[in-house]
């Protein structure tokens, strides 16, 4: 008896059912996995959920840094208790790691993706009062705090009607908005997913000065032992 060879396109769409019909069975989790991080801290472990969806720039530099075991030794070097905890930047003695260019501000467009905004147990990228100087420092929030958030610009040139601190403003040039460097607030890009608890603990421990800064240095040195990612 002679057997049939399935024709080539046949062929083909049996191979892309096959591979359907695996997909189907992946758990909606394996699929659409974020990646984790573990930040290892002398006060206990972090892990940190990120998402590439929402800010793909911001992810990706943050994780090439912990590739790089950049935070290793780190400290965090800025705790306020009614406000966030920072590190990234600064080994135990408090000097400054070198770190790479500047990664674009995505804070806008993530929030655009549906991204989270400046909650209790988000992480978000720090910088100076240049929107496009976050490199490698981080922090994360222990409280609500909007007044970080990125601000939204209506489509339009001029923006037929703009609101900005509770006043309203009326056929701007688009430019002036885009220009404004107070607009651009804090990229979000992850969240505390496991040891919010550690992160409490972080924010109560006693400040004072340290190093080159004058205050919200903690006295006894919390220091992130290692970065690792997860998956």
């Amino acid at each position: 008896m002679t057997t049939r060879t399935p024709h080539p396109l046949r062929r083909g769409m049996l191979a892309a059912l096959a591979v359907a019909a695996s997909m189907v069975w992946l758990p909606a989790s394996a699929q659409n996995a974020a990646p984790r991080v573990k930040l290892t801290t002398s006060m206990g472990d972090i892990v940190l959920e990120l998402y590439p969806d929402k800010a793909p720039k911001t992810v990706e530099n943050f994780l090439q840094y912990v590739k790089d075991k950049h935070y290793d030794g780190t400290v965090f070097h800025r705790v306020i208790s009614n406000f966030m905890v920072q590190g990234g930047g600064f080994d135990a003695s408090y000097k400054q790691k070198p770190t790479r260019a500047p990664v674009v501000h995505e804070g806008q467009a993530a929030l655009q993706r549906g991204g989270p905004r400046n909650t209790v147990g988000t992480v978000a990228m720090a910088r100076t009062n240049d929107p496009q100087s976050a490199s490698s420092q981080f922090f994360i929030n222990v409280k609500d705090n909007a007044f970080l958030d990125p601000t939204i610009i209506p489509p339009g040139d001029p923006v037929p009607r703009f609101e900005y601190n509770g006043q309203v403003y009326e056929n701007v040039p688009r430019a002036n908005l885009v220009n404004a460097a107070q607009l651009y607030g804090y990229t979000v890009f992850g969240k505390v997913v496991s040891g919010m608890d550690v992160v409490n603990k972080i924010k109560e421990t006693p400040t004072g000065s340290g190093g080159p800064f004058p205050t919200d240095v903690p006295k006894t040195p919390i220091t992130i032992l290692k970065a690792t990612l997860e998956k």
